[in-house]
């Protein structure tokens, strides 16, 4: 079974600093790490079936199709980090293709998520040693000294860079390759640039499970922070930014409202919106490019037939 989480800091003080400062913006936004609550983590995973949300199912598949030769670029013997572990349905096939894997440590801001995932994983690979670590991977994240130094990779699936914009990008390779040292490796899955319309699909589900998932940040706002938001008074709206390259998430007001957070009130206009999450889109240049800026070098791309995704592996 998985030892005890290693928790990182407290997360409380950093998102009531983030949505204070976030709704007093004239533009209003909210980083979307702070979607994945416990309850915003079931309802991702459930995003993740969706018929329409491909990219889940497409990189687990070229995983699995490629996991012979992703083992061979990983090595022997190796320490596997991943950053956002999720329910691990894809961290599954990786570790049963490494069966000299020495350590998982997997990183995620859900604490009590993660452990799940842990003792799920612990279950079904009884002799791995496992190291959970809540915290927050987008921050500068300093691991336990106990964990070894050699032969270290990245796991980052999920296009989760995505979510960064380009300087967050940048910071966090750049805190990939201090934490996997000079030698480490590291597997990341990117999502490609294509249709508008797959796009827009994939992120306003005609289940409205997307929709849940957005909402769901109002409901911790009113849990954690004595929020007074009422969730049905906004909507959750999907858009392509040409400029950006990248999908937007917002929560739309459909009122004019004031709303009280921690005592602040902050005021909405019919049709304002609170920006959640950016999705942003590479090609394999732009992203080989980007990889290339913070000192790592593209050796592998694994991508399917339809190029709708791409996994790398950097050096």
């Amino acid at each position: 079974m998985p030892r005890d989480i290693h928790r990182i800091d407290t997360q409380l003080a950093s998102f009531r600093h983030d949505v204070l400062s976030g709704l007093s913006r004239p533009r209003k936004a909210l980083p979307p790490r702070w979607l994945y609550d416990d309850r915003g983590c079931e309802l991702f995973e459930e995003i993740t079936g969706l018929p329409e949300y491909y990219p889940t199912r497409t990189e687990t598949a070229i995983l699995a199709d490629n996991a012979e030769e992703i083992a061979e670029f990983c090595g022997d013997d190796a320490v596997m980090l991943e950053y956002g572990a999720g329910a691990g349905i894809k961290t599954r096939i990786v570790i049963e293709a490494l069966p000299s894997l020495r350590l998982y440590v997997p990183i995620d801001i859900a604490a009590d998520f993660l452990q799940l995932t842990a003792e799920r994983l612990a279950k079904r690979f009884p002799g791995l040693r496992t190291l959970p670590i809540a915290g927050d991977f987008t921050d500068d994240l300093h691991l336990p000294s106990s964990i070894p130094t050699t032969n270290r990779f990245g796991f980052f699936p999920g296009s989760t860079i995505g979510n960064l914009d380009p300087d967050e990008a940048a910071s966090f390779l750049v805190r990939l390759r201090r934490h996997v040292g000079a030698n480490g490796r590291c597997i990341i899955g990117v999502d490609l640039k294509k249709d508008v319309g797959t796009l827009i699909d994939a992120y306003d589900d005609s289940q409205g499970v997307t929709a849940a998932f957005n909402l769901n940040l109002l409901q911790r706002i009113n849990r954690e922070l004595g929020g007074t938001f009422t969730p049905s008074r906004f909507r959750h709206h999907a858009v392509w930014n040409e400029r950006e390259g990248a999908i937007e998430m917002h929560l739309e007001s459909m009122v004019p409202q004031t709303v009280a957070v921690a005592g602040r009130p902050f005021r909405f206009q019919t049709g304002e919106t609170i920006h959640t999450e950016s999705s942003r889109k590479y090609s394999v240049a732009s992203f080989t490019a980007l990889a290339a800026g913070t000192g790592w070098r593209c050796d592998r791309v694994w991508m399917d037939r339809e190029r709708k995704f791409a996994v790398f592996g950097l050096v």
